[in-house]
């Protein structure tokens, strides 16, 4: 299998001669050999966009094997292969490629997550406007087989169609834009900031974020929020936009459409949001999640009784409660008190640029 497409290598890795306005760093970090194909389609998807990223990163979260297989694979592409060198999880990973990155902004895009035509470009187009600091787009579910009754949505067929609940599975859900329009924050499947960003407000939170399967998260969350707060104390307006043309299709395993996960989501998810809460307050954390609760989720119930799917209405119904539930325990004292945020003004730095054709050992977290 190519890791990057017949014609792809030597391409000029600025993107300011295809006419966009920023250079870009796009970021794949990874974790398992068992996603070794889903890797290979991410790595293969960046390299055949209309524009060139100035550098593909492949960062491997503390797995010697994936590492040197990792570094066989892309490194002859052009393709940089690095070790998480800070703590493992998805945000060190992360930390680590922001640390390395070149470009103007850093793209992340996760492992199991493939672009699709014209997607680098459309989510660099917003940053043409200087206020713009962070840009995301739509992640397409691409199911085992069909949508399932776990997670429904108002047009089960479509596989372009959203549903209430396919944040569960990293997806865009319903009640996000369909047009261009300035969000809250970003999803981490399919995101981008300024890298002036984390030299302003700092790294993600290693303390927030997934470690192999573990469900926790928001750290992506949590870092707009705090740069979008950062930003405003020094009198500018940062905007963080939501471009649905920079489309990515995201692949869903089969473990995630089955109830046990959407409960076990959906708790951590309310666990997650607490941690971000106590940091940056209850308003900016939950000023999405309050029109969401009150009017999206209440028109699923209502539509899935009146197309006689009683279970898709009661998996609505419990992952809310579950979720809501994990939120009342993350705001009890001490709940999540190990949470601790980057410091301000320090951009993650690595101690020196390796890949994988001059380390194949396992970095411990810093």
């Amino acid at each position: 299998m190519n890791a990057v497409p017949p014609g792809a290598e030597g391409r000029n890795g600025s993107v300011n001669d295809r006419g966009t306005t920023v250079t870009a760093s796009v970021v794949v970090c990874v974790y398992t050999e068992k996603r070794w194909d889903d890797i290979v389609d991410a790595v293969a998807s960046v390299a055949a966009q209309d524009v060139a990223a100035t550098e593909t990163i492949v960062v491997v979260d503390h797995n010697d094997a994936l590492l040197v297989r990792a570094g066989q694979e892309f490194t002859p592409h052009g393709v940089r292969v690095i070790p998480n060198r800070f703590a493992q999880g998805l945000s060190g990973a992360r930390n680590t490629a922001v640390a390395e990155a070149t470009g103007e902004v850093v793209v992340f895009l996760d492992d199991d997550a493939s672009a699709r035509p014209g997607w680098l470009r459309a989510l660099l187009a917003p940053y043409a406007d200087p206020s713009v600091i962070g840009v995301g787009g739509v992640a397409h579910p691409r199911w085992p087989t069909r949508r399932p009754s776990t997670l429904p949505g108002a047009a089960p067929r479509d596989p372009n169609a959203t549903g209430e609940l396919d944040w569960v599975v990293g997806c865009t859900y319903t009640g996000q834009p369909t047009e261009r329009a300035e969000v809250r924050n970003l999803m981490g499947c399919n995101m981008s900031l300024r890298a002036e960003v984390f030299t302003r407000v700092g790294g993600f939170a290693e303390d927030m974020g997934r470690i192999g399967k573990n469900p926790l998260g928001c750290e992506e969350t949590e870092l707009c929020i705090r740069a979008r707060q950062a930003y405003t104390a020094d009198g500018r307006s940062p905007k963080i936009i939501f471009e649905p043309r920079a489309a990515v299709d995201h692949r869903v395993s089969s473990d995630r459409v089955e109830w046990a996960y959407l409960l076990r989501r959906g708790w951590a998810e309310g666990l997650s949001k607490a941690a971000v809460s106590k940091v940056v307050g209850t308003g900016d954390s939950l000023s999405t999640e309050s029109s969401y609760t009150l009017k999206v989720l209440p028109g699923g119930v209502v539509r899935e009784l009146r197309d006689k799917n009683p279970a898709s209405a009661a998996a609505i119904a419990a992952c809310f409660a579950v979720t809501a539930a994990g939120y009342v325990r993350g705001r009890l004292p001490g709940a999540t008190t190990h949470v601790r945020m980057p410091a301000a003004g320090t951009r993650p730095s690595g101690s020196q640029h390796s890949d994988a054709r001059h380390s194949g050992t396992q970095h411990s977290g810093a």
